[in-house]
C-alpha cells in the first residue's frame, strides 16, 4: 500500500519545533551538578522523536545529526557519562542548528550542512572519549555488536498508519541492517485484502555498542500490535538464511534495498504535489494550523447542534405562521440569538493560546546575553498560561524582546556597581502576563538603575525634541526614550545604541490595537507596561455618529465623553480649539473636517466631545451623537479595499450598513499640523 507522506510533513515539523523548544528549556533547567533524571529524559525523548521522525520521511541531514546528539544523551541518562557546561552549551548549539535545518527543509530550501557536520564531529570527540564510569559499568547485556529482531506484526497495522518500512530506515540508521521477508501467510491474489498486512521479517542489526534500548524504542509504538523477539549476536555475526525467502544486504544500496523488504501493493494513484502551494512560513510560530484542545471542540459541536434545533424549531414556525405563533417567534430568536453568541465565543476560543508560546524562547536569550554583557541575571516568568489570540501573539514577540533586551542592556548592572548599590550581584526581570478587563496586561520589571532624569532630558535637548525651558513631568520624561531615534547609549553595540527599537515598539503594538508605557525610580529600576487586546479579530467599540456617517472608537482609547461648556473652551488663532479639562488642556479635532462630511453642527455647544488618548497625549474628537456601544467583527480594509489614513477596518452593523473603525492614532497624525501650530507635540 503506497501512503503519500508528504501530506504529514506539516505535523512533523511542528511538532519537530515543540521538542526542539522542550529540548532548549530542558537544557536551561539542568544543573550538571545535580542531574535531574526527568529532565534529561525529557530532553532524550524529545531528540529521539525528532530522529525518529526525520528518519521516517528521509530527512536524512536531520536524522544523522540527531542520532549522534540522541547517543550522548543516552549516556547521560544511563548514568554512564557526565555533562559539564561545555557541552551543554554544545547541546544548545546543536538546537540552533536543528532548528535552522528543520526550517530549510520546511521551506524546501537548499540546506546548509557545514554547521551540522562541525557539531557532529565535535560531538563525536567526546563520545571518543569516553569517562571512567563509562567503562566501568558497561555490561554485554546493555551494549553488543548487533541483535537479531523476528517482528511479526498483525494483520491490522497498516490500517492504523504504522509502515514497516519507516521502522526499518530507524534501525538503518544504528548499524548495517540485513532483513529477510517471511511471506509463508501470503494469499492467493484473489483472496487478498489489500489493507491487510501478511509479512513478517527477521532483522540482524550489527554495529558497535548498539544498545537494546535503541532498538526497543524502534517498535515502542506498536509493541502491543506485533510478536517482537530480540536475541543478541554476542560478538559474531549471525548469517542466516530463510527457506522461504531471500536475504538482502543493505550496503548495496541502502533506500531500495529497504523498500524491497517491503513489498507494496498500490491501492490508488499517487497523490500528486500541488506545485503552486507556497512554502509554510519560515517562523515556527507562525503556521497555518493550530493545535486545540477537546473541549474547545465539543462546546463548539454542541452549540452547532443547539442551533440546528433553533432553526428546526424557526423553520416550523415559519411554515405554519398565525398571529398567535408570536411568542414562540420571539423566544426562538431569543434562543437564536443567545446560541449563536455562545457559538461566536467558542470559535474565538479555539483562536486563544498560552502565551508560553512566546514566552518560551526568553530564558535561553537572557541566559546568551548575560553572559555577552558579563552579567549575573534571572529572568523570572510568571502567568505563562494566560491565553491571548494566535494572531496577537505572533505580532508581539519582537516588541517583548526589544523591551527585554532594553532591560538587560541599560537597566540591569554590571555585578561590582549592584554590590556598590548595596545589591545582589544577580539581577532580576520579571515577566508577567495576566488578564485584566478584556485586555491582556504584560509587564517587564526589572530591579536594576532605573531610567536616567537627567541625561534623557539633556539628550532629547540635544536632538531638539524638547525645548530647554520646556517643563516636563517625570512620567513625559520617560515617555521620550521611545520617540524616533532616540538613544542615550554612549557606544554603539550590537545589543543597542542605535537609536532604533523603542519607537518600534510603541507603533508595533499600536498597530495591534494596544498601548504601552514605563514607570521608572531610580536606583529602584523600571517597569514597561503593554495593554493588548485579547483578539484582532473582535472590538469593543463605541459608536458615534457624525453627520449621516456611523464611526466606531475603540473603547480602549475613550477617556470620557462630555458635553463642552463655552467656559471651558479656548480659542487659539489659526488652530484648532482647546478644552480645558480640570488641570489639562486638550486639543478638539472636528472629526467633520478630518473626514470632509457635512455634520449637524460645527459649533461645539451643539455638538458632543469624546476625549481619547493617543501616544500619551489626549485629544477631543467632536460628533454630533454617541450611539450604542456592543462589540464588533474587524474587516480589514486593506486586504478588502485599500488603506485609508485615520481608519483601521470596518464592520457591518446589525442593520446591514458597513461602519469604519478609527484609528485614533492616525486621525491625531491627520490632524497634526493644528495640533503643533496649538504648541501640542502630536
Amino acid at each position: 500500500m503506497s501512503i503519500d507522506l508528504s501530506q504529514f510533513h506539516q505535523v512533523f515539523f511542528e511538532e519537530s519545533f515543540e521538542g526542539l523548544d522542550t529540548m532548549e528549556s530542558g537544557l536551561l533547567e539542568l544543573d550538571i551538578a545535580d542531574i535531574d533524571d526527568e529532565i534529561i529524559n525529557t530532553i532524550f525523548r524529545a531528540a529521539h522523536s525528532i530522529k525518529g521522525g526525520s528518519a521516517t520521511f528521509g530527512f536524512n541531514v536531520v536524522a544523522e545529526f540527531t542520532h549522534v546528539i540522541e547517543t550522548l544523551l543516552d549516556e547521560v541518562r544511563a548514568g554512564t557519562r557526565s555533562i559539564n557546561q561545555e557541552e551543554v552549551d554544545l547541546f544548545l548549539q546543536s538546537v540552533d542548528c536543528l532548528r535552522d535545518l528543520l526550517q530549510g527543509l520546511q521551506n524546501k530550501e537548499e540546506v546548509d550542512e557545514a554547521q551540522a557536520s562541525e557539531l557532529r564531529t565535535q560531538f563525536e570527540i567526546i563520545l571518543g572519549s569516553e569517562s571512567v564510569d563509562a567503562v566501568d559499568q558497561k555490561t554485554s547485556s546493555e551494549t553488543n555488536t548487533g541483535w537479531l529482531i523476528k517482528f511479526k506484526p498483525e494483520s491490522h497495522i497498516l490500517r492504523t498508519g504504522n509502515e514497516p518500512l519507516r521502522m526499518f530506515w530507524q534501525l538503518e540508521a544504528l548499524g548495517k541492517v540485513r532483513i529477510t521477508s517471511i511471506t509463508d501467510e501470503m494469499p492467493s491474489f484473489a483472496g487478498m485484502n489489500v489493507e491487510l498486512c501478511y509479512f513478517s521479517w527477521e532483522i540482524e542489526v550489527t554495529g558497535d555498542n548498539i544498545s537494546k534500548e535503541s532498538i526497543t524504542e524502534v517498535f515502542e509504538w506498536i509493541e502491543d500490535e506485533a510478536e517482537i523477539v530480540l536475541t543478541s549476536l554476542g560478538n559474531d555475526s549471525i548469517e542466516q538464511d530463510s527457506p522461504k525467502s531471500e536475504a538482502i544486504d543493505t550496503e548495496a544500496s541502502k533506500q531500495e534495498t529497504l523498500k524491497a523488504a517491503v513489498p507494496k501493493i498500490e491501492t490508488q494513484a499517487p497523490i500528486k504535489e500541488d506545485k503552486k502551494a507556497k512554502p509554510a512560513a519560515r517562523n515556527a510560530k507562525e503556521f497555518g494550523s493550530i493545535r486545540v484542545d477537546i473541549d474547545k471542540i465539543d462546546t463548539m459541536i454542541n452549540m452547532v447542534g443547539e442551533l440546528v434545533i433553533t432553526q428546526s424549531m424557526l423553520g416550523q414556525i415559519g411554515e405554519e405562521f398565525t398571529f398567535d405563533k408570536l411568542g414562540k417567534l420571539q423566544e426562538g430568536l431569543q434562543d437564536l440569538e443567545r446560541n449563536v453568541a455562545i457559538l461566536h465565543e467558542s470559535v474565538m476560543r479555539i483562536r486563544m493560546l498560552p502565551i508560553s508560546f512566546t514566552l518560551s524562547r526568553f530564558p535561553r536569550m537572557v541566559r546568551d546575553m548575560s553572559r555577552q554583557l558579563d552579567k549575573k541575571i534571572e529572568l523570572v516568568l510568571k502567568g505563562e498560561n494566560t491565553e491571548l489570540d494566535k494572531t496577537v501573539m505572533e505580532k508581539i514577540g519582537d516588541p517583548l524582546v526589544h523591551l527585554l533586551r532594553n532591560s538587560l542592556d541599560h537597566g540591569i548592572e554590571l555585578p561590582e556597581l549592584r554590590r556598590k548599590a548595596g545589591k545582589p550581584e544577580t539581577g532580576t526581570i520579571n515577566l508577567e502576563a495576566f488578564h485584566q478587563g478584556g485586555n491582556v496586561v504584560i509587564e517587564i520589571s526589572d530591579d536594576g538603575a532605573g531610567l536616567n532624569k537627567e541625561k534623557i532630558r539633556a539628550k532629547a535637548i540635544e536632538n531638539g525634541v524638547i525645548s530647554e525651558n520646556e517643563a516636563l513631568t517625570q512620567d513625559q520624561i520617560n515617555d521620550l526614550i521611545f520617540q524616533p531615534g532616540f538613544s542615550t547609549a554612549e557606544v554603539v553595540t550590537d545589543v543597542s545604541g542605535r537609536g532604533v527599537g523603542m519607537d518600534v515598539v510603541r507603533r508595533n503594538i499600536q498597530s495591534l490595537g494596544g498601548t504601552v508605557s514605563v514607570k521608572s525610580e531610580p536606583g529602584v529600576g523600571s517597569t514597561f507596561t503593554i495593554t493588548l487586546p485579547l483578539t484582532l479579530a473582535i472590538l469593543d467599540g463605541q459608536l458615534v455618529r457624525v453627520g449621516k456617517e456611523i464611526y466606531i472608537f475603540p473603547l480602549v482609547s475613550i477617556v470620557e465623553s462630555l458635553s463642552a461648556d463655552a467656559n471651558q473652551v479656548n480659542k487659539v488663532v489659526g488652530a484648532n480649539d482647546v478644552l480645558k479639562l480640570r488641570d489639562e488642556f486638550i486639543p478638539i479635532i472636528p472629526l467633520y473636517e478630518t473626514f470632509g462630511i457635512e455634520p449637524d453642527s460645527r459649533h461645539l455647544k451643539d455638538s458632543l466631545i469624546v476625549v481619547v488618548e493617543s501616544e500619551k497625549m489626549k485629544v477631543g474628537l467632536m460628533v454630533d451623537e454617541l450611539l450604542a456601544q456592543q462589540q464588533v467583527v474587524i474587516k480589514s480594509l486593506e486586504s478588502n479595499y485599500q488603506s485609508v489614513g485615520g481608519i483601521s477596518g470596518a464592520t457591518i452593523l446589525g442593520d446591514g450598513t458597513i461602519s469604519l473603525i478609527l484609528d485614533i492614532p492616525g486621525v491625531v497624525k491627520l490632524a497634526e499640523k493644528y495640533l503643533n501650530y496649538a504648541g501640542v507635540a502630536a
